[in-house]
């Protein structure tokens, strides 16, 4: 915590399986059962040919690349990331679903080189591999002493937060849900006796308030409490009203960060009440490279997000939005050229919100409010 304040990193999806699986130590089953590709090698095939070629196998530390200098440099307080990927062996392949995500659970350093405060689980493929794969999940990281929330071996464990210590003032304190909008199945919905995810049935005010009461039963003095929520569709710039409601009425009720995904690409940001609202983080790991459509998105460019704000109160004080770009599988700074641009789009599809973006000296993007 430096300046008395708490800084966050947030990311959006981490995916660690399929192509990305294959270039790792330790490559798992790559079969598929996708209705185009039966092998995930393909992915690393398509990301070659764009790119050139891949080490195999890459270090655990290959996908994360530049971004975890980044991350030592700032030293964040807390570490939040989507993973949305199987840590299983399973070859329960969840029937009715065009695209399976597993990693090998031996490649699981992959995912603690970044060294995770809280993964939040509550996503369209942590059940890719049905029940079995998620139990392995939830086992592969508490085995490695890393948080996982917003699923479990039952409804109540999939709506227990995490709470991060911060060392010499409060915690931070993580919920993860989803919605269906996310692609999320109903039957995955944890139940209590079945493993699931927290399956949020709306976005109505009774079940923001629902979520807000679990908020205020746990939140002390100083915590700051975020809510990583995995919602709305893959493309589009597009905020559904909904979401802006129920973002803001769980401010209202005391979140103090909304840390929304979903979306290949980043979406809007909001400052409400001097709190910050994510709409959507976009992918930060995948093996999207070289796969063709949506090119006008740019899923490429990637964003690492360093939210800085003042405990108790969880106001922002600062965002830093870091571009990445993914190439070969790994994540490197983003050139002068395609930081600009990102600026650009955030800029322009946050302005309805209130909020401008600029490029600093040292490349990052800051978030201001504008007046009025």
């Amino acid at each position: 915590m430096a300046g008395g304040l708490l800084t966050l990193f947030l990311c959006g999806d981490v995916m660690l399986g399929r192509g990305v699986d294959q270039i790792l130590p330790h490559p798992g089953d790559p079969r598929l059962r996708e209705p185009e590709v039966d092998d995930a090698r393909h992915y690393v095939r398509c990301a070659e040919l764009l790119s050139g070629p891949i080490p195999r196998p890459a270090s655990f530390s290959w996908p994360w690349g530049d971004a975890l200098e980044v991350l030592d440099d700032a030293a964040p307080d807390a570490r939040v990331i989507n993973l949305e990927t199987s840590v299983t062996r399973s070859a329960d392949f969840s029937p009715g679903k065009a695209v399976h995500y597993r990693m090998n659970p031996d490649n699981l350093p992959a995912l603690l080189v970044a060294r995770p405060d809280a993964c939040a689980l509550a996503n369209n493929h942590v059940l890719d591999f049905g029940r079995t794969g998620l139990r392995e999940t939830i086992d592969a990281l508490a085995g490695a002493g890393t948080p996982a929330i917003g699923a479990g071996r039952d409804a109540a464990a999939a709506r227990q937060p995490t709470a991060i210590p911060v060392p010499g003032q409060g915690r931070t304190v993580v919920f993860s849900c989803g919605l269906a909008s996310s692609g999320i199945p109903a039957d995955w919905a944890a139940t209590a006796s079945e493993p699931g995810v927290d399956l949020l049935p709306s976005l109505s005010e009774r079940v923001a308030d629902d979520l807000t009461s679990r908020v205020q039963s746990v939140k002390r003095p100083g915590d700051v409490v975020v809510a990583s929520i995995h919602w709305g569709s893959n493309w589009g710039y597009q905020v559904d009203h909904d979401q802006v409601r129920f973002a803001r009425r769980l401010i209202d009720g005391g979140v103090d960060v909304i840390h929304g995904h979903s979306s290949h690409h980043p979406r809007p940001v909001e400052v409400y009440r001097g709190k910050l609202v994510l709409y959507g983080c976009g992918d930060f790991i995948d093996d999207y490279e070289g796969i063709g459509g949506y090119e006008q998105f740019r899923d490429d460019l990637r964003l690492l997000y360093l939210a800085s704000v003042a405990p108790g109160t969880g106001t922002l004080d600062a965002l830093r939005m870091v571009p990445m770009q993914a190439r070969k599988m790994r994540l490197c700074h983003a050139s002068t050229g395609d930081s600009e641009w990102l600026r650009g789009v955030i800029d322009a599809i946050s302005s309805g919100f209130g909020c401008r973006v600029s490029r600093q000296p040292d490349g990052a993007l800051a978030v201001r409010v504008a007046p009025g």
